[in-house]
């Protein structure tokens, strides 16, 4: 009898291959993700932008209406950015360090903002500062006009970047304990000294990135500040009112080109934050 010869099996797939193949199917699918949802818009934003030539894009960018647009949105994202920040820290220090009652319905409550629609948060300020609304009486007498003026656009902008702040300042205070604070007050130092040299340093990073996330948010804004503002053109128009303006009176090309800057600017300063970001690890580094 012959003995049955048999066919040589073919090598098993290694855990290894494996494993490189299913993580390079995640970068894939990761990439494919942020790709489509995007970069593919922010391409098309830029495309159009171009698309009319560079004469519209200098004549959209030096109109009045836009000037003033781009000078509104900054004037409100800065005062935004300043009682965030200054307010932010605070509330991330007291969340972080302190123990009270309500520790926890004060950390849910910092979450509001982001689980309720811009338009409600409108809505809100109208109750508050519209016609027979609680403190109207109050500024009116004294002659100061909130609803559908900047304080109004500016008060419900800071409602919104609320915790961005605090969010990307809270985890990392967790994560650093109390050791080289506590080092600190024992070699001396006071405490607006350890919080400057100490604390603030190592908390700086996600400050920065809170910052970044306020600062793109603040621009972005639409819903909350189209109720407040009354829209009035030159006047309490923002940037983004202004897109849409453009769109609703079929002005695509200033449109496009108003939304192109508002995109490059929350881009570069993120790109910048990253940048510094790692050369300071280099510097640590090396």
């Amino acid at each position: 009898m012959s003995a049955t010869v048999r066919e040589p099996r073919a090598p098993r797939t290694s855990n290894a291959t494996r494993r490189k193949l299913v993580h390079g199917g995640l970068t894939f699918v990761a990439l494919a993700y942020v790709a489509i949802l995007v970069l593919a818009p922010l391409v098309g934003i830029i495309w159009q932008a171009f698309q009319p030539g560079w004469d519209m894009i200098k004549a959209t960018l030096t109109s009045p209406d836009v000037t003033h647009a781009f000078k509104l949105t900054a004037i409100i994202t800065a005062i935004t950015l300043v009682v965030t920040t200054f307010f932010g820290v605070i509330v991330a220090l007291v969340l972080t360090r302190d123990r009270f009652p309500g520790k926890a319905l004060v950390s849910a409550f910092v979450d509001l903002p982001l689980a309720m629609s811009p338009v409600i948060v409108g809505v809100m300020a109208v109750l508050l500062f519209g016609r027979e609304g609680v403190f109207t009486d109050f500024f009116t007498a004294r002659g100061i006009e909130i609803l559908y003026a900047v304080p109004a656009m500016t008060l419900v902008t800071i409602f919104i970047c609320i915790p961005f702040v605090i969010r990307e300042v809270a985890p990392v205070l967790d994560e650093l304990g109390t050791g080289e604070e506590e080092a600190a007050r024992t070699l001396g130092a006071s405490s607006f000294q350890t919080f400057r040299r100490v604390t603030l340093k190592n908390i700086r990073w996600g400050l920065l990135y809170g910052i970044a996330l306020s600062t793109a948010r603040s621009i972005g804004e639409i819903g909350a500040v189209a109720i407040v503002s009354g829209g009035i053109t030159g006047q309490t128009e923002t940037a983004t009112l202004y897109i849409l303006r453009q769109f609703d009176q079929y002005g695509d090309a200033e449109g496009f080109i108003v939304a192109m800057v508002l995109a490059l600017v929350s881009i570069v300063l993120l790109i910048a934050i990253e940048t510094f970001k790692r050369r300071q690890q280099k510097v640590r580094e090396t």
